[in-house]
């Protein structure tokens, strides 16, 4: 799956030159965290998030009256607090590759780029929106975590022994084991019973860590 597939689309952005609490506004009026930040010349210039703008404000604690702040505030532009360096991502970059960048450098969105025109955006809302998907979450099924031992035809065999008790695999997910001489396992089945799954695919497992409805 390519980051293409899960960006949002032609988002909302603002110009350089936007006071502060107008952006505010924009976040709490369409639900949204980060705006990208589009010159004049139709470019990315930046990018700058709700936290960027909590961070802009002045401290409660200040010696200011209300009055001064919201007119201090006020003459705040975003173009002061926004992000100039941003890290950027292709549409067909895969969406895994997306995720890395944002856990490497630490950020919550990537704005998605065809040349030098913005198409899009990438946050970790979609990322968690497709875990749900990649786990099956919404579908009723059990769900079980095992350990396989780190081998060649693994998972063939669970898959197999899956299949022939009868159940329908909703979702399938390998990851790092204890050591490396095995690995984790997390699938989730539907169309069997929790006793008949626990029997086929025992014999084939190094250990069944969890098993549950959900």
């Amino acid at each position: 799956m390519k980051v293409g597939q899960r960006m949002t689309r032609n988002p909302i952005t603002i110009a350089p030159d936007t006071a502060v609490p107008e952006a505010q506004a924009i976040m709490r009026r369409e639900k949204i965290k980060r705006l990208p930040v589009i010159d004049k010349d139709g470019k990315l210039a930046g990018i700058v998030t709700s936290l960027d703008l909590i961070h802009a404000s002045p401290s409660s604690a200040s010696s200011l009256d209300i009055y001064e702040m919201h007119y201090l505030l006020s003459k705040l532009k975003v173009d002061k607090v926004m992000t100039k360096n941003v890290v950027t991502v292709g549409e067909d970059l895969p969406i895994e590759e997306a995720a890395r960048i944002m856990v490497d450098n630490q950020i919550s969105g990537l704005p998605v780029m065809r040349g030098e025109v913005l198409i899009g955006i990438i946050t970790q809302t979609d990322l968690f929106k497709l875990f749900i998907e990649l786990f099956g979450a919404r579908h009723k099924g059990l769900r079980l975590t095992l350990l396989l031992p780190e081998k060649k035809g693994e998972l063939a065999k669970l898959s197999g022994a899956i299949t022939k008790c009868g159940g329908n695999i909703i979702s399938f997910a390998t990851f790092e084991g204890e050591d490396p001489t095995n690995g984790y396992c997390a699938v989730k089945v539907g169309g069997v019973d929790k006793d008949t799954l626990l029997a086929a695919i025992t014999p084939v497992v190094e250990k069944v860590v969890d098993i549950r409805e959900t």
